[in-house]
């Protein structure tokens, strides 16, 4: 399976991309948004392209050629306003779902946001970032694309564990980013995770286990 990962120098991309560089059935594209971030990519072996979310749609459908799967793992960040988390997290995801239903895409990942379907659970100052994954999400759910979306608590850069929680609702909890790389490539493994969406944190069950139960 080749996988496009967006998002690819996050902190969770870079995880992933690793982790899918150390696997002998994966194969991987990282999508960056500049030429300076290569060099980590290059080590891995990993093969890049170069685009941005805030381009063109053909663009990223280009990116996407040869691709089986696509993993939207992108951000704008926390140091940014409003305005970028609309043309990157929400407008970004949707050009991306967009792309991959032109380039024939048989699986699409998205990370979502613990919580970003409860209007209830927001709090005020992440109100634009949880409108961005709420609406980014019932996009691809609505698309054509066999979809997975993980929705994962408060991310810490704690070691993995490999200990999950998962299920269509849970309550607030955290999870290591490099835990929740490993369970983007077990959904990526496991086709009966197709149309599923599910909250994300630690907890007690091994990954595939947890996985199995949703």
């Amino acid at each position: 399976m080749k996988t496009l990962v967006i998002g690819a120098n996050g902190k969770i991309g870079q995880h992933l991309v690793r982790l899918m560089a150390e696997h002998p059935q994966h194969h991987v594209k990282a999508l960056i948004r500049q030429l300076e971030q290569q060099p980590f990519f290059d080590e891995l072996n990993a093969e890049t392209f170069v685009a941005s979310l805030e381009g063109s749609v053909a663009e990223l459908q280009q990116a996407m050629d040869g691709c089986d799967a696509v993993v939207f793992t992108a951000g704008s960040g926390g140091s940014t306003g409003a305005d970028k988390t609309l043309t990157v997290d929400l407008d970004g995801a949707a050009k991306a779902v967009e792309a991959a239903e032109l380039a024939g895409i048989k699986r699409f990942v998205m990370v979502s946001a613990i919580h970003a379907d409860d209007r209830s659970q927001w709090t005020k100052e992440m109100t634009p970032y949880y409108i961005a994954k709420y609406h980014a999400d019932r996009i691809l759910q609505a698309s054509s694309l066999s979809y997975t979306i993980i929705r994962p608590g408060l991310l810490t850069d704690e070691p993995a564990n490999g200990k999950i929680a998962a299920a269509g609702k849970l309550e607030t909890g955290s999870i290591p980013r490099q835990d929740v790389a490993a369970v983007i490539l077990a959904c990526l493994d496991n086709p009966e995770l197709a149309d599923k969406t599910f909250e994300l944190t630690s907890g007690d069950e091994e990954i595939e286990k947890a996985l199995h139960n949703i």
